[in-house]
């Protein structure tokens, strides 16, 4: 089994998708930690309700984003993980947190990268005017939100929709292609070699796509 560790900061929703799709019999993989930054994140609760070791390494506490980030590969290191799953940790990681973990650590971003990178992409989506919204599963390298991209999947953008309705609908859609990526991983068909992903054993050179699997 595929041992991951998840980083969380709120919510949890993509959380719970990884913590449902572990419990499914042929699911290759299993979440040994979940670590957040806040204390008072919901993700725990998730984490404490599917019986799995949740800690709090708090950033409050540390003076500089250098000394948190030791400290927190400190932490996720203790667990011996194959892998590290960003899930809504809303923090910038340092250049030699994400070297550490080179290919071994995966985020899913609410856009169709390299569209929309940061925050507020459901806002930005509809003040651009875009017809086309989504989600991304991609390594993550040094450059924010700029790691190779290995799933997407689209949504329509509505007349009447808001941020919060896009939200909302997109979600549906990151729950589904977060675990099958993790599984991908787990069972060996993805795999990474100098931040290149390897889909079967070949170069993944454009995403691939939900509807198109």
């Amino acid at each position: 089994m595929l041992r991951i560790v998840v980083l969380v900061s709120g919510n949890g929703s993509n959380l719970q998708a990884i913590l449902d799709a572990a419990a499914e019999p042929g699911f290759a993989a299993e979440v040994v930690a979940v670590v957040s930054n806040r204390p008072d994140a919901y993700a725990l609760q998730r984490a404490n309700y599917a019986g799995v070791k949740s800690v709090v390494v708090d950033h409050t506490g540390f003076s500089d984003r250098d000394s948190y980030d030791a400290e927190l590969i400190n932490t996720i290191d203790s667990f011996e993980p194959s892998l590290v799953l960003l899930a809504g940790f809303m923090r910038i990681l340092t250049s030699d947190f994400v070297r550490h973990y080179s290919c071994r650590l995966l985020n899913i971003h609410p856009s169709l990268l390299p569209n929309h990178k940061g925050l507020h992409t459901h806002r930005r989506v509809l003040e651009n005017g875009d017809d086309t919204h989504g989600a991304s599963v991609h390594f993550v390298t040094e450059e924010l939100d700029g790691g190779p991209v290995v799933l997407q999947a689209k949504i329509g953008v509505q007349e009447d929709d808001t941020s919060d309705s896009l939200a909302e609908r997109l979600l549906k859609k990151e729950h589904q292609i977060y675990p099958l990526v993790v599984n991908w991983i787990a069972e060996g068909r993805l795999t990474c070699k100098g931040n290149t992903p390897l889909f079967d054993g070949e170069p993944l050179d454009a995403p691939l796509q939900l509807d198109e699997l």
